[in-house]
């Protein structure tokens, strides 16, 4: 069947201008603008594509097959707005994220042709880009691209020239493929698109043959190294060693390539091994829980604030969370020439989540554990010099008393490291700002000597405001992000001081037959107590006198330790109503109401595991939204539809099993049997043979008897996600059929588990306001 089209107003939605992409300088002088082109045309998704190691390859220019482009770039000055469209792009340019030099004098980005990736540099005086010749970029396993320290050029991994013929496809097999385990507990999840044979093996060596190359600005090319299976090719901060990890043999057909064998090594600017530091073997049994990390040593990287010293961290309980030992991780640095012992930085008694670097005296450690949701941040000296200090020790699910995140700034070098003030007493810290009231973020001074924070900015309605960099320490200049219900993000430049305003940018809104979309953060309760929140949105002009309308409630689950968490206010009333396809705010345009993201916390306190009453826990709170709406007189409780992607659509097959409150359901690429995700799913730690019952009671696959209400599902053919297979929404649908169910199949070509192509988005809503005019509104 040939791509239908829904109605111009939501196909308006689609087809709406995408608000540009920003990167701001390091000398805070320039934004770079970088324009998104419209949804790509259906022919672009299906390109060749190969499926190799948890890779999507394409093998027409040798980069990720689906990632999203720029097609234009323009420069605009912070301090008085002017701007000038970037020169001497390709016609047609499909161009990657801007990476800027650290002394701001040029950016570099990779413009994909029909055949290869090229490596590309603007230089801002000029606002002129052209291509660095031969280069052939190798964008397999992302972004190639570091600048050196000194801004003088980039290294950058390519294509191997030497890599030989792509292999050839036999079909007379060489004999059977075998796997094989002895006696080893290897469990694993369901991942998605694993090697699977001989040829597999060889065709991701091919595609992944990588040459390190040293490119200058002044068109000088130096080769580094041998090819290899390079991966990772990162400077030091002073740019006289490289940090080198190379993938290397026996692959897996279990796990994909980032759990395969990597060498780590650091290189002299001329390619030679100065130092291996470990060469971590293959990772197939790491356990299945949440606080499990391969064995080993892990998270290399190059201290920021420090000529050449590499950092890790190495598990101490062999990666194994249901291990007792009081100590779970250690962070070690290794300084240049590298022939020392390592040091050992700091112990950790959870694990290991990041780091921060500010100075010899100042750095940021966090660890944490899932079970608990606890999380906690260190202040240490990695000189040594002072012992470490707790700053924050929370529960990440609490939100109302996020401290927030340390802002960082970029060195001489081009390194992220810490914003302090001039004598680093004070750090500067960005938050949400959640609250009863909703989301409103602040900037905080924040002092490690009294550890007490200064509020220097907070939200203020009817606006959402959040910073974004700060320019002046002293003079207290800020870039803020700000936007209301009605305006969409722009940027601004706030003088702290004397809150003086200007702006910046003026993006448009871009969907002015929805600007006047009505909305309102809604505030309920769960039976048992349990506080929820939802956004309830209705169509420009809707009135209460004109009684109630046919509603979408578009949910998904989440999981949490505390009742008291689960109830915090999520979001904010004054943010603007960005109308995106996937969402399901278009079918406002088509006279519905819509209740966008009503929070369904399934509560596991203590020891209790959350989904032993998900079934219980998610149908009182689906009953909650559903009362609150009819009580407003915003919903008809005869024309309620309930829909979701991917853990959403799985709560829209459960809800329509369990309960009567809904007319209709819309399922978007869910997994509805969790037999067939027999090692845990979502925040399910446990395996199907540890909590069988659990498994079976949360599969509506086994309750497909019981659904009597219409169900509409859709799924990307292609899609990858662990555990959402496309086999799930078949099976579903066979044995919907097989029961007299009204049911129906939307299998999208090419797409995976988000929908990319403009004529599958199409489809997508001409489906959903199809079906929902049938079932909901009854026409």
């Amino acid at each position: 069947m040939p791509y239908e089209m829904p109605p111009k107003a939501l196909a308006d939605v689609i087809d709406a201008p995408l608000t540009p992409g920003i990167s701001l300088d390091p000398s805070h002088t320039y934004l770079l603008l970088m324009h998104r082109p419209g949804y790509p045309p259906i022919e672009d998704v299906a390109r060749p594509e190969l499926r190799l190691a948890g890779l999507r390859i394409d093998p027409k220019n040798n980069g990720q097959s689906r990632v999203s482009h720029y097609d234009g770039l323009t420069l605009k000055r912070v301090d008085n707005g002017h701007e000038e469209d970037v020169k001497g792009l390709p016609d047609g340019a499909r161009i990657g994220q801007g990476h800027w030099s650290p002394d701001g004098s040029h950016f570099a980005f990779s413009v994909t042709g029909a055949t290869g990736i090229a490596l590309w540099i603007c230089e801002v005086a000029t606002g002129v880009a052209r291509p660095i010749d031969g280069i052939a970029l190798n964008c397999i396993w992302g972004t190639p691209l570091v600048w050196l320290p000194d801004s003088s050029g980039l290294m950058v991994r390519t294509i191997s020239d030497d890599r030989g013929a792509l292999p050839e496809v036999s079909t007379i097999p060489d004999g059977p493929v075998i796997q094989e385990n002895i006696a080893q507990t290897a469990p694993s999840r369901t991942y998605q698109d694993l090697l699977k044979n001989a040829h597999d093996e060889a065709t991701f060596e091919y595609y992944c043959m990588t040459q390190v190359v040293c490119a200058g600005l002044d068109g000088t090319i130096e080769k580094l190294g041998m090819p290899d299976l390079i991966c990772r090719s990162e400077p030091s901060p002073d740019g006289q060693f490289l940090l080198v990890e190379t993938m290397h043999r026996p692959f897996s057909y279990l796990v994909p390539s980032y759990r395969f064998p990597v060498r780590v090594e650091i290189w002299d600017r001329s390619g030679n091994v100065v130092h291996e530091l470990f060469d971590l073997p293959l990772a197939e049994s790491v356990p299945i829980a949440f606080d499990a990390v391969p064995d080993g040593p892990r998270g290399f990287g190059w201290r920021a604030d420090v000529l050449a010293t590499v950092t890790w961290v190495t598990a101490q309980d062999g990666g194994d969370p249901s291990v007792d030992v009081e100590v779970r991780d250690k962070m070690f640095a290794l300084c240049a020439p590298f022939d020392a012992e390592p040091v050992e930085v700091m112990a950790l008694s959870m694990r290991y989540v990041g780091r921060s670097w500010g100075s010899g005296n100042l750095a940021l450690v966090s660890e944490r554990w899932w079970k608990t949701r606890r999380v906690r941040t260190w202040q240490i000296s990695p000189d040594g010099k002072t012992e470490p200090k707790v700053l924050f020790d929370r529960s990440w699910e609490d939100r109302y008393n996020d401290p927030g995140m340390p802002l960082l700034k970029r060195n001489a070098a081009g390194r992220r490291v810490l914003q302090t003030d001039e004598d680093e007493r004070c750090l500067f810290l960005v938050g949400d700002g959640a609250s009863p009231e909703g989301d409103r973020p602040f900037l905080d001074r924040y002092d490690l000597n009294t550890q007490e924070s200064t509020r220097l900015m907070h939200s203020e309605p009817p606006f959402y405001e959040r910073p974004v960099a700060m320019l002046d320490v002293q003079r207290q200049i800020v870039l803020m992000g700000r936007e209301s219900v009605q305006e969409p993000t722009n940027y601004f430049l706030r003088d702290l001081s004397g809150d003086d305003l200007k702006q910046v940018t003026n993006f448009t809104h871009p969907l002015p037959h929805l600007k006047d979309v009505q909305k309102e953060l809604i505030i309920y309760q769960r039976e048992d107590g349990v506080q929820l929140t939802g956004t309830l949105y209705l169509p420009p002009g809707y009135k209460t006198e004109d009684g109630p309308l046919p509603l979408v409630m578009w949910a998904y689950p989440r999981e949490f330790k505390s009742a008291d968490a689960a109830g915090q206010v999520k979001d904010s009333p004054h943010r603007f109503v960005r109308v995106s396809p996937l969402s399901p705010l278009p079918l406002l345009a088509s006279g519905y109401a819509v209740l966008d993201g009503p929070t369904m916390p399934i509560i596991g306190e203590g020891d209790q595991e959350a989904n032993d009453t998900y079934v219980e826990q998610l149908t009182a709170s689906a009953k909650a939204a559903v009362d609150e709406v009819v009580r407003r007189g915003v919903a008809d409780p005869k024309r309620i539809c309930v829909g979701g992607h991917s853990y959403g659509a799985f709560m829209t097959a459960n809800l329509l099993a369990h309960t009567d409150l809904f007319c209709c359901g819309i399922a978007r690429s869910g997994a509805y049997n969790r037999t067939l995700t027999p090692f845990g799913f979502q925040a399910e730690e446990r395996s199907i043979w540890e909590a069988p019952e659990v498994y079976t009671a949360m599969s509506p696959f086994m309750h497909a008897d019981k659904i009597k209400a219409p169900l509409l599902m859709m799924h990307g053919e292609a899609d990858n996600n662990s555990g959402t297979f496309p086999m799930q929404s078949e099976r579903f649908y066979n044995a919907l059929k097989g029961h007299g169910v009204t049911c129906r199949l939307v299998m999208l070509p090419h797409e995976s588990h988000g929908y990319r192509a403009r004529e599958s988005l199409m489809q997508m809503l001409w489906e959903m306001v199809t079906w929902l005019d049938q079932y909901a509104k009854g026409e």
